[in-house]
């Protein structure tokens, strides 16, 4: 193996998981998954059948990936976040074949207890708040929180608020990077 897995972790014949990547206590990763280099996947995650994660994702403890699930590289996805992938599910109807997909970009950040209803796409680098209920698609670089999320401004690709003056344009106050902002939609210049 050129992975760690604690000793408590259920791992399903059939899945490929990358060199590096952890798998911590009492975690539950099904048949077919894909799991990319350099991961960690905390305590107590399921990882469900076909889900595919990219290079360096960390999963913090306690997190649902549901089937038709895809993460790119670099993702963050906060402790006791969910995904869905059935809009409307009932106990005694099977809607397995249902499955909505739902897509992370590389580099986003989902926080704490979120939750993301299937069917929707988050962009890369978007940043979504602690609690929040992410009901549409998140364009890439923005900061959506609440319940129902809406969007509250724009993040760089370290996290920090981008604010942009009258000419769209912002600079990352960590990175020194450039941004520019133009018809809803936030590029690196």
């Amino acid at each position: 193996m050129d992975y760690f897995a604690h000793e408590s972790a259920i791992i399903d014949e059939g899945c490929k998981i990358g060199r590096g990547t952890k798998i911590w206590h009492f975690s539950h990763i099904m048949p077919g998954c894909i799991i990319g280099e350099e991961c960690n996947i905390g305590q107590n995650v399921v990882i469900s059948p076909l889900v595919v994660l990219g290079r360096n994702v960390k999963v913090q403890n306690n997190v649902s990936i549901y089937t038709g699930v895809t993460v790119d590289d670099d993702v963050f996805l906060g402790p006791s976040m969910v995904f869905t992938n059935v809009i409307n599910p009932r106990s005694a109807i099977n809607r397995k074949s249902e499955y909505a997909e739902t897509h992370v970009g590389k580099g986003a950040t989902i926080g704490a207890n979120a939750t993301i209803v299937c069917g929707h796409t988050i962009g890369e680098y978007a940043f979504i708040g602690a609690g929040a209920v992410v009901t549409k698609n998140v364009q890439p670089y923005a900061l959506w929180v609440g319940n129902p999320a809406t969007q509250l401004g724009w993040v760089s690709e370290y996290g920090h608020r981008l604010n942009f003056d009258e000419d769209g344009n912002a600079l990352c106050s960590e990175s020194k990077v450039k941004y520019k902002l133009k018809n809803e939609r936030v590029t690196k210049t």
